[in-house]
């Protein structure tokens, strides 16, 4: 009982610290000098577009804003930079066949499980990617995107945490490390 009780201590473990994981990637135009912007604003007909909730964008949009003032930038009516988001979901269907066979159990060598079992879990999980993208506001050219995929939770009281969660994992790699040619 006690190989049974932590062998699911074990995989619960891990079902939980991988769903609360952001996969984070992020891309740029090795021409721009990212020091050159200090200001921002929210680039409205591109956030218009984002196949979210009202609500939902609110949340992104306030977690944007502030990691962008957490790192020193300052929202502006005059903007170097202009922020946009794009957003895509998709369901996830995971099936794990657990088939084992154990000789332990009640008294002398009887249990329920003693000629093995077939147990089969089905999980649903909805998850979502963010693309943020900051955009030249004097040349409209897009000079960097981050994006983020991560499971979306469905409890109202903590959307606001887990868009946060991804939005610092997304922003943790702005500005990029630019290397200058030797």
């Amino acid at each position: 009982m006690k190989r049974l009780v932590t062998l699911l201590t074990i995989f619960a473990a891990f079902v939980l610290t991988s769903c609360s994981t952001v996969r984070v990637a992020s891309d740029f135009d090795r021409q721009v000098n990212f020091q050159n912007y200090r200001t921002f604003a929210f680039f409205k007909p591109g956030i218009d577009k984002a196949d979210i909730s009202d609500l939902d964008k609110k949340r992104i949009l306030r977690a944007i804003e502030g990691d962008l003032i957490a790192k020193g930038f300052v929202k502006s009516e005059n903007p170097d930079m202009l922020v946009s988001i794009f957003t895509k979901t998709q369901k996830n269907v995971n099936v794990y066949n657990n088939n084992f066979n154990v000789g332990w159990g009640y008294g002398w060598g009887w249990s329920p499980w003693f000629w093995g079992g077939n147990f089969n879990n089905v999980s649903q999980v909805t998850e979502g990617t963010l693309y943020i993208d900051f955009i030249d506001s004097r040349k409209k050219e897009l000079i960097w995107q981050g994006m983020g995929t991560s499971a979306l939770t469905t409890q109202i009281d903590k959307k606001q945490e887990k868009m946060n969660e991804i939005v610092s994992a997304i922003l943790e790699k702005y500005p990029p490390e630019q290397r200058r040619p030797l």
